[in-house]
């Protein structure tokens, strides 16, 4: 059948010019934007303060966890880095520890870090609990403010709050208040403290936080986000159709 024939031909085609464009957009679509991008008096130091609130339980996925707070937290940043949960690499969060309140870890950066650009400079990695930073020379390293940096252990089980967080990628300028928090699950014995201070290093130094709210102010590469997201559905829609349409087609001797 001639339409068979043209189908299967019009979904391959359609596949493999989607995964070449998927393949570009991939390259760009988290690259940081330029300091201009960023409203950077808005990207201030994150506001710690007394809180009053008691210890409280929180229950996600059949796991209760007890929550300490031990200061209220607002945070202005621009994502760098990201690390989830649930990424098949993460052996611990879901498996040896049952944590299932963690969803994600975002490491920010604000202030000095984003005005004078040399971000751009940077490379930023998250592992499962510790966001890495590296320059390539110390004239980058000197430029570099480590107390304008936080890997932040964002801890949710608002369902609300769980979808905007999820929504977050590198280059996005977002806000969240909560509870700087330590936490705990009694029934396994897990327990992780927060850093107090922003001047701390290595071991222990990341933020612990209770998100009560979360949103992106704004965000980064949305064109080419969308782009992407286009080129991933026409490539899985067009390499299904080729699927289908491949013992359809009549069988076409080459020469």
């Amino acid at each position: 059948m001639v339409w068979s024939s043209v189908l299967e031909t019009l979904f391959r085609r359609l596949f493999w010019f989607s995964a070449l464009a998927l393949a570009l957009l991939y390259g760009y679509k988290d690259r940081l934007p330029e300091p201009s991008y960023y409203a950077v008096d808005d990207l201030q130091a994150p506001l710690q303060e007394p809180t009053a609130v008691s210890p409280f339980t929180a229950e996600v996925n059949g796991q209760y966890y007890t929550i300490t707070p031990k200061f209220s937290y607002q945070l202005d940043g621009v994502v760098v880095s990201l690390h989830d949960a649930d990424q098949l690499n993460d052996i611990w969060h879901h498996g040896s520890w049952q944590d299932f309140l963690n969803l994600r870890d975002l490491c920010v950066i604000w202030g000095e870090n984003v005005q004078s650009g040399v971000y751009h400079r940077i490379q930023f990695h998250n592992d499962t609990w510790t966001c890495w930073a590296s320059w390539p020379d110390s004239e980058t390293g000197n430029l570099f403010k480590m107390d304008a940096l936080s890997n932040n252990h964002l801890l949710a089980d608002q369902e609300q709050v769980k979808a905007a967080l999820m929504q977050a990628e590198p280059g996005d300028h977002i806000h969240l208040s909560g509870l700087l928090a330590e936490y705990a699950n009694p029934g396994n014995g897990f327990h992780r403290s927060t850093s107090t201070i922003r001047e701390d290093t290595g071991n222990g130094a990341c933020e612990t936080i209770y998100v009560n709210e979360f949103m992106i102010v704004n965000k980064a590469n949305r064109k080419l986000r969308r782009l992407f997201t286009l080129a991933k559905w026409l490539a899985l829609g067009s390499g299904i159709g080729f699927l289908i349409m491949l013992p359809i087609a009549p069988f076409r001797i080459r020469r």
